[in-house]
């Protein structure tokens, strides 16, 4: 659940050189941490793939991956579920202030982090048809960090949280819809 709130650790830089060093300097911290035990950690390439190991194959996902390592919400993403994430690409978050993603990744800030990562999941099941049902019901759907967040139609186009659903991927603990922007908690 956690993960789909890293996405909005995606924060946009002008100058993606310093944002590459922060996400790999984060990433490499969180990988020599103590907390890197349990399920996120097996390796089975024959398996479906769970929520977090397609972020991880996702080179498209990388921000969110460091943000998710950083706040140390890996296990989360890798439970049986179901669970409906929804993972902002880099570009998403490239659209997020450069100073404000570093911040976030500081070791002092991984509550805060996890509380937008959160921000990110569903815990339900939650496939597109599904997000059409919510849609024309007027439901907007519960996530992982306490808040609801709007399910809207435009045309052919889903959007959740006012951020375009431009991919869905059935993963083996729920579904992982891709977004073109972060969703920010309200608070």
């Amino acid at each position: 659940m956690i993960i789909l709130s890293c996405f909005l650790l995606f924060i946009g830089c002008k100058n993606s050189d310093k944002t590459e060093v922060t996400v790999e300097s984060a990433t490499e911290s969180a990988q020599n941490s103590p907390s890197n035990k349990g399920q996120a950690f097996i390796e089975d390439e024959d398996a479906t793939p769970n929520a977090l190991r397609l972020a991880i194959n996702s080179p498209d996902h990388t921000t969110l991956v460091a943000a998710v390592q950083a706040a140390e919400v890996e296990n989360a993403l890798v439970n049986v579920g179901p669970l409906t994430v929804f993972a902002p690409t880099n570009a998403a978050f490239n659209k997020i202030d450069k100073a404000t993603l570093d911040e976030l990744l500081k070791p002092e800030n991984k509550s805060k982090l996890a509380y937008i990562l959160t921000n990110h999941v569903a815990p339900s099941n939650y496939p597109m048809e599904t997000l059409i049902k919510n849609v024309e019901k007027g439901r907007p759907l519960y996530m992982a960090s306490g808040q609801y967040v709007d399910v809207t139609q435009e045309g052919e186009d889903i959007f959740i949280g006012g951020t375009k659903i431009v991919a869905s991927i059935k993963v083996s603990n729920g579904w992982v819809h891709v977004i073109e922007d972060v969703i920010l908690p309200k608070n």
